[in-house]
């Protein structure tokens, strides 16, 4: 019988083709043999998905000039990465997945507080992900005259289940050969998509739209950030905590603004081009965002469009599902991090299709449910950001799993302040669902008395509230937690 070695033994190639095992444990020296640089692979091929170009869409609802969209696409999105590789730092510093690491910013039983947030995100838009696939392979095969109805979305729904439970079940190592893969696929159809739409290009049309307020560019350059880089900065570190301990801080923050904002840019840029050229483009997005786009496109091409948009999207709702298992495990479920891959798989695949074949009145109220979550976790990426600014030193492994250590149970001062940060940025932002989901409409309490001119002012579409969410969480831990950082650091 041959020997059954434990995962620090094993060499390199037999890591990258076996089920990854790591759970929340931080991660052996052995294995922390990535580069910076590999960290381009899966932030590109999850975000280089046409789904980029149905944002245009969304940016222009905000009532700006296609120059003013293309300076909000291209500072948004950068920032918004460059902060996702700010909390990439703490992976190689750790070695652990992001919400573990949260525990030396929030205590080791405080964390569950943002945990419950950052799993219903990371399961939320994943699930969304899935349902946009779903609905797009109907939309294309609906054209091509196969039949987009309920056979064909019972197979996309399962199609695409299988292949997003399967490959975050397997782990890290094949994630990261897969993303590779998809990177090139994707990206080559991407690139076909735009030179057979070129001729769609109307410059008069893009030049008469007129230019919008600074609330309105305000409430894109938001919308926009919380779209891309914010969306998944609760997952930062659990992509990097296989980097190795002497890998650059400056590197790792370089190549995940690279590898997530590069493809984003060009692709909201083009969809400006194309939604400004069409403007009834602009209402089926709404809609179904990837199938609309698919309306443009020639016969012979609307299969290999189809499947570079569902592999896209596969790709992005991959690395969720996988990060929200590691989440599960940190709010206390003891499981194998497969198990909990699977388990979260299985939630997707429920929700996929009950909002397909079910729900009457759902993807609206689901959106808002969603973009409510965006507050506190912006609040949450301040406090973290701050207290990985503040440290200087790799973090106590030990103390990451002990609540007696030195990171202790609960930080009070991070728990309230994303509390606070939560209650403020809530009342500066609306629902942007109000009729299908008018629970949602008790947002927006502070623009009144703050003088913003309420619901109905210029302000409130602006989703000031995020922003200031994220400000306040930084703000207050920079100032009230570096005696409590130096003194977790013995300096």
């Amino acid at each position: 019988m041959s020997e059954i070695k434990h995962p620090a033994t094993l060499d390199a190639e037999q890591r990258r083709t076996q089920i990854e095992m790591n759970g929340i444990e931080v991660i052996d020296e052995s294995e922390r043999t990535a580069k910076p640089s590999d960290l381009f692979w899966p932030w590109f091929a999850a975000n280089v998905s046409v789904f980029g170009i149905s944002y245009a869409a969304f940016v222009y609802g905000f009532g700006v000039s296609f120059g003013q969209a293309v300076l909000v696409a291209a500072i948004g999105i950068t920032i918004s990465f460059a902060l996702v590789g700010i909390i990439a730092i703490a992976g190689k510093r750790g070695s652990a997945p992001t919400m573990v690491l949260s525990r030396a910013a929030f205590g080791v039983t405080g964390q569950r507080v943002p945990g419950y947030v950052s799993w219903l995100v990371s399961i939320g838009w994943e699930t969304f992900l899935a349902i946009m696939a779903t609905l797009a392979t109907a939309t294309v095969f609906e054209r091509l005259g196969w039949g987009g109805g309920t056979t064909t979305k019972i197979l996309a729904a399962a199609f695409t289940a299988a292949v997003i439970v399967l490959a975050s079940v397997a782990g890290y190592h094949i994630i990261m050969r897969l993303q590779s893969i998809l990177t090139w696929a994707t990206g080559a159809m991407t690139i076909v998509y735009i030179a057979l739409t070129l001729d769609e290009l109307d410059w008069a049309a893009i030049g008469a739209i007129p230019s919008g307020s600074a609330q309105a560019v305000i409430g894109a350059l938001v919308m926009v950030m919380t779209g891309f880089g914010l969306g998944w900065i609760n997952i930062a570190a659990d992509w990097s905590r296989y980097q190795s301990r002497d890998a650059s801080g400056a590197k790792i923050v370089a190549w995940n603004t690279f590898g997530g904002a590069i493809a984003p840019v060009i692709l909201v840029t083009y969809g400006l081009l194309l939604a400004g050229s069409r403007p009834d483009l602009q209402d089926g997005i709404a809609a179904d965002p990837i199938g609309t786009l698919a309306e443009v496109l020639p016969t012979w091409f609307l299969l290999p469009f189809l499947i570079t948009a569902v592999l896209a999207l596969i790709s992005g709702a991959v690395l969720g599902i996988y990060s929200s298992g590691l989440t599960l495990l940190s709010l206390g479920v003891r499981i194998p991090r497969p198990a909990a891959a699977f388990i979260d798989g299985m939630i997707l695949t429920a929700g996929t299709v009950w909002v397909v074949f079910f729900a009457q009145d759902f993807l609206g109220p689901f959106q808002s449910f969603l973009i409510t979550l965006g507050v506190p976790l912006a609040a949450w990426a301040g406090v973290m950001i701050a207290d990985i600014t503040l440290r200087q030193r790799e973090y106590d492994e030990l103390a990451l799993f002990d609540a007696k250590g030195i990171y202790g149970a609960w930080d009070w001062t991070s728990v309230i302040t994303m509390v606070v940060a939560s209650v403020i940025g809530w009342g500066l932002v609306i629902n942007a669902f109000a009729d299908e989901a008018a629970w949602n409409n008790w947002q927006g309490y502070l623009l009144g008395p703050l003088g913003l001119g309420g619901r109905d002012g210029d302000w409130a579409w602006a989703n000031i509230g995020v922003l200031a969410a994220l400000l306040i969480g930084f703000g207050v831990t920079y100032v009230a937690r570096r005696g409590t950082v130096a003194r977790q650091e013995g300096r």
